[in-house]
């Protein structure tokens, strides 16, 4: 079983990934894809093979064309007290001097090949071989950079407990969704000697203000679902029983609207936060759209012709 929550008549696993960190589904009836954390012993906390995992399936999630919106989530209850999360951050066991440590050695790569063996992939060892030992591992911020920039949106849909570096991940994506009886809210880093510099604090901060931010990470309150709504980091805090079929609604909603205006849209979004990487990506989907115009489609002929290209009928718009 995935989760109480879940309902598998809604849902196909997409199984051509051996994953076991994460659970990885496509909905029946609805342009969306489930992503969730699937260690709720640990309170669903992240190893470096669950961030890799996390990775190819965003990846994999980004080049659906027929889906349009990603839920990110976690599985429960955990097995030994009943409780629920989203996701408790780094996984304090695997953090090594110089970040999180993979189990072994040999596990170094083994999700990069997105699904593939090293039967199938050879060159799978050679990346082991070379790799350092105990190299410690923030990949966790590549798939926050990830979750911006994926062109579609991303719903943290939080069944409990968001804390550290699982908080990070929900803020950092495009709405929240949380379970009004068992989401909690706690950002940890200063009391493991970590911090989250960009995304976690600074992006928070530009939701609820300096202030109520500073107040997160300095003093280390657990906020509750309707806590964090009232405060605008979470849009909407629903009876638990509720949750996932509120967000295949939310994803539906989304899923009937326009690909090219909800993918701009998004990128407009994060424009004045994303400095120029943000600025290059919302200009490369401008780019886009101007090649599907009958003028650019001119001017690719004309030079694929060995001819000038006439542009007389197009209009000098205003």
């Amino acid at each position: 079983m995935v989760s109480d929550v879940f309902d598998p008549d809604r849902w196909e696993p997409i199984d051509r990934f051996d994953f076991s960190d994460i659970t990885y589904h496509r909905a029946d009836d609805v342009g969306a894809v489930r992503i969730a954390f699937d260690r709720p012993a640990v309170r669903n906390a992240f190893r470096p093979e669950t961030v890799d995992e996390l990775s190819t399936a965003l990846d994999h999630a980004k080049r659906l064309t027929d889906v349009g919106c990603v839920l990110l989530t976690g599985n429960g209850p955990s097995p030994k007290d009943g409780g629920w999360a989203f996701c408790a951050g780094g996984d304090q066991s695997m953090r090594g001097d110089s970040g999180y440590e993979y189990d072994s050695e040999a596990d170094v790569g083994a999700d990069d090949a997105v699904g593939r063996d090293a039967s199938e992939d050879p060159s799978l060892d050679e990346s082991r071989e070379d790799a350092p030992e105990n190299v410690g591992r923030l990949h966790i911020l590549e798939v926050q950079r990830q979750i911006r920039h994926i062109p579609k949106p991303v719903v943290a849909v939080v069944p409990g407990w968001a804390v550290g570096g699982g908080h990070s991940l929900h803020v950092v994506c495009d709405l929240t969704l949380a379970s009004a009886e068992h989401a909690k809210f706690l950002q940890t880093d200063p009391d493991v000697a970590s911090f989250d510099g960009g995304f976690g604090s600074a992006y928070l901060a530009r939701q609820i203000g300096q202030k109520k931010a500073r107040e997160v990470f300095f003093l280390g309150k657990t906020y509750d679902a309707q806590e964090a709504a009232d405060m605008g980091m979470v849009n909407e805090a629903v009876p638990h029983e509720e949750l996932e079929e509120t967000a295949l609604e939310w994803a539906e909603a989304i899923d009937r609207k326009s690909p090219t205006a909800i993918r701009m849209l998004k990128y407009a979004f994060n424009l004045d936060s994303d400095g120029m990487v943000g600025q290059q990506v919302f200009a490369g989907e401008a780019t886009r759209l101007a090649y599907m115009t009958d003028e650019a489609k001119e001017g690719r002929d004309a030079f694929n012709e060995g001819r000038e290209p006439d542009f007389d009928d197009v209009p000098w718009h205003y």
